[in-house]
């Protein structure tokens, strides 16, 4: 063979090495399980998750497939979920909630997952440290114990004649030990601000009537609703039954005011999933969740509904107003 035509093929073949581990690189598919626990509850939220994932070059139908799986508001179907999830090997989980990463993390212990809202992720048992998770799970953790306070602080604020507040709870929508924590933290903020507190509970759809008239029998100015999967799913059933009965709340969501509750205090849930894409991306570049701290929002946004407010006959102060991130005329 001539010895020009050896070295053209030679360097050729060394040259379409590398072109062809690129091609091969780029045509790759990520597989991504998506576990809701209510998708229909949000259903913009998702579609915030996916456009950052466009922005990052994953298109569905071309270099992205994702594998949904939708709990519909009953949690006890979460671990068949996930495990449906597993057996399809996908490149990482990601759990809407809390409920969703801890049935996932029961059925697998290597298989990444990325959880968009966590309450308390170390009670809870999803990692081991904020700083170093550990394991296979890291996510975004919402810090509810620590705003339930000023929640509380607002809602004097915005209805400054308060002095007994009904709270609302769903038993086990979170872990016992960050339920201590929050109604810790509420009753550490009812002392200082010199409010009584009510404590109602509500297990299901069937006790919203009940516990409005359990409300109304302690006599409760207001009410705030702490986090729980079915209070987000029937938010405005509680909008409506609050303005019924004349209760100015306060949410630790903006949906709930959307809905048409009178303020929300705490994080922007859709920059929550924003951020977890970001985090899937780059566990599907090769990051281990073990390795990405658990991120903790930086901001909090103040709603408030004025509409509700002028049904209530309430007149908000301008100088909370003014505070507020944004203003629902």
């Amino acid at each position: 063979m001539d010895r020009r035509k050896f070295i053209g093929r030679i360097a050729g073949a060394l040259l379409a090495a590398p072109l062809a581990a690129e091609a091969q690189q780029a045509g790759k598919v990520a597989r991504i399980g998506f576990l809701s626990t209510n998708r229909a509850a949000a259903p913009g939220i998702l579609e915030v998750f996916l456009q950052v994932l466009r922005d990052l070059g994953y298109i569905e139908g071309r270099n992205l497939v994702i594998e949904y799986r939708d709990a519909e508001g009953k949690l006890e179907r979460l671990p068949v979920l996930a495990a449906e999830l597993v057996a399809l090997k996908v490149d990482v989980i990601v759990a809407a909630t809390s409920p969703g990463a801890l049935a996932a993390k029961q059925a697998t212990k290597t298989l990444p997952i990325v959880f968009c809202i966590g309450v308390d992720p170390v009670a809870d048992g999803l990692v081991t440290s904020l700083a170093r998770p550990g394991g296979n799970v890291t996510g975004l953790s919402m810090l509810a114990p620590e705003i339930v306070g000023k929640g509380l602080d607002l809602l004097k604020q915005a209805v400054p004649g308060v002095s007994r507040i009904a709270i609302l709870r769903q038993p086990g929508a979170v872990s016992e030990h960050t339920e201590k924590d929050i109604l810790r933290e509420a009753e550490v903020a009812a002392r200082t601000l010199r409010l009584q507190l009510q404590f109602v509970e509500v297990r299901g759809p069937d006790d919203f009537d009940r516990a409005f008239s359990d409300m109304t029998k302690v006599r409760a100015d207001a009410l705030t609703v702490l986090g729980g999967n079915l209070f987000f799913s029937e938010r405005r059933r509680l909008a409506d039954l609050a303005a019924k009965n004349r209760l100015p709340g306060v949410y630790g969501l903006r949906e709930y005011v959307d809905a048409g509750g009178l303020m929300s205090y705490g994080a922007n849930q859709a920059d929550l999933f924003r951020r977890a894409a970001t985090y899937t991306d780059k566990i599907l570049k090769g990051a281990k969740p073990g390795d990405l701290p658990i991120e903790q929002p930086t901001k909090f946004e103040l709603v408030i509904n004025l509409k509700t407010a002028k049904v209530l006959g309430l007149v908000i102060a301008q100088s909370l107003l003014q505070r507020a991130d944004e203003v629902i005329q």
